[in-house]
C-alpha cells in the first residue's frame, strides 16, 4: 500500500505563487508517472501536469502553460507542483497521483483558492 501525504495549498491573491507538495511513502523510482489533477465544484477533474519517471516527458494541460511548474526530488519521494501567477480559475482541490503500470494511487487533495 501507497501513502501519499500533501501539503501546500491555501488563499492566496491573484498573481500570486503557492507550491503544493505530495511525499509518497515508497520511493518514487517504484512508480512510472506522478502527477497533479484538480477538481472545481461543479466540474470533472481535470489532468494539470504530469511527469514520467524516466523525465523524457512531462506535459501540462494548456490552461497552466507557462505559469505551473512540475518537479520532483528522488530522495525525498517528493513531487512538486510551483503555481506562479495564479487565476481565479486555478480555484480547486488539487490531487496528487503516482501510477504504477495501470494503478493510480491518489492524494488526500489540498484546496486552492484565489481570490480576484
Amino acid at each position: 500500500q501507497v501513502q501519499l501525504v500533501e501539503s501546500g495549498g491555501g488563499l492566496v491573491q491573484a498573481g500570486g505563487s503557492l507550491r503544493l507538495s505530495c511525499t509518497a511513502s515508497r520511493s518514487i523510482f517504484s512508480f512510472n508517472a506522478m502527477g497533479w489533477y484538480r477538481q472545481a465544484p461543479g466540474k470533472q477533474r481535470e489532468l494539470v501536469a504530469i511527469i514520467n519517471s524516466g523525465y523524457s516527458s512531462i506535459n501540462y494541460v494548456d490552461s497552466v502553460l507557462g505559469r505551473f511548474t512540475i518537479s520532483r526530488d528522488n530522495a525525498k519521494n517528493t513531487v512538486y507542483l510551483q503555481m506562479n501567477s495564479l487565476k481565479p480559475e486555478d480555484t480547486a482541490v488539487y490531487y496528487c497521483m503516482f501510477r504504477v503500470r495501470s494503478y493510480d494511487y491518489w492524494g488526500q487533495g489540498t484546496q486552492v483558492t484565489v481570490s480576484s
